[in-house]
C-alpha cells in the first residue's frame, strides 16, 4: 500500500530552522506527501518553497494547547490563510470539552471554520485526554461546526495515534467528515493499520519513516 499520499510532513518542534522546513518541503515534493504541516510563523516560507507542486501548505492553530481565546486563534488562522495555508489544524477548547460545555466547543471551532471558509479545517482532539464517549461529543460538535475533519492528537501531549479511537471517530462522523490519524505513528506497518481503521491523513514528524 502507498501511504505516502496520505502523509501530512511534520515539522512542530520549537527548535525547527529554515533549513529544517525546506528540507521537508523537498523531502514531501520528491515523495509525493499530501501536506507540509508547520507552525503558522513558517507558513510562508513553506508556501514558497511548494509552488508549483501538488503538495499541500499546513498550519497548526492554538497550537498545542487549544487553551487560548477563540479570538486569538480566528487571528491566527486568518494569517496562515493570508500567508498561503491551504489547510489548518486546530486544537479545540479541550477544557470546555473535560466540562462537557459542548457548546463552548461547538463554537470555537465554528468561528475558526467561518473565519477562512473555505479552507480546510481539521479539529484536533487530543483523544488521549478524553474518554471515548468524550470522543464521540467532540467530534459531533465538529462535525455540526462544519469542520472538514477530526484529528487523533498533537503528539505533544500524553499519548498519540490509537486505531480503536480512529475506528470511534469515524463510526462517529461516518463518511461526512474526514479523519486524521496523529502522534507517535513511526512505522508503515502501524500507518496501514490506522488507515485500515478508517484515517483518511496521517500526520507524521517524520513522514519518511512510513514509507
Amino acid at each position: 500500500m502507498d501511504v505516502a499520499p496520505y502523509i501530512d510532513h511534520t515539522m512542530l518542534k520549537a527548535d525547527a530552522t529554515s533549513a529544517t522546513i525546506k528540507r521537508y518541503c523537498q523531502e514531501a515534493k520528491e515523495h509525493g506527501f499530501a501536506s507540509v504541516c508547520v507552525n503558522s510563523k513558517n507558513v510562508a516560507l513553506v508556501e514558497a518553497e511548494l509552488s508549483g507542486s501538488s503538495v499541500k501548505t499546513c498550519s497548526v492553530i492554538g497550537f498545542p494547547l487549544g487553551a487560548m481565546s477563540t479570538v486569538a486563534k480566528v487571528f491566527e488562522a486568518r494569517q496562515a490563510v493570508a500567508d498561503g495555508a491551504d489547510e489548518l489544524d486546530m486544537v479545540m477548547d479541550i477544557g470546555a470539552a473535560k466540562e462537557a460545555d459542548w457548546e463552548r466547543v461547538r463554537e470555537d471551532i465554528a468561528a475558526v471554520v467561518t473565519a477562512v471558509a473555505p479552507h480546510c479545517v481539521k479539529v484536533i482532539l487530543e483523544t488521549c485526554l478524553l474518554t471515548k464517549d468524550e470522543i464521540i461529543l467532540a467530534c459531533k460538535a465538529a462535525q455540526a461546526a462544519g469542520a472538514a475533519f477530526v484529528k487523533t492528537s498533537t503528539g505533544f501531549s500524553t499519548g498519540g495515534a490509537k486505531a480503536e479511537d480512529v475506528r470511534l471517530m469515524r463510526a462517529t462522523v461516518g463518511d461526512q467528515m474526514g479523519v486524521k490519524a496523529s502522534g507517535g505513528i513511526r512505522s508503515s506497518a502501524q500507518a496501514i493499520e490506522l488507515l485500515e481503521a478508517g484515517a483518511d491523513r496521517l500526520g507524521a514528524g517524520d513522514g519518511l519513516k512510513l514509507l
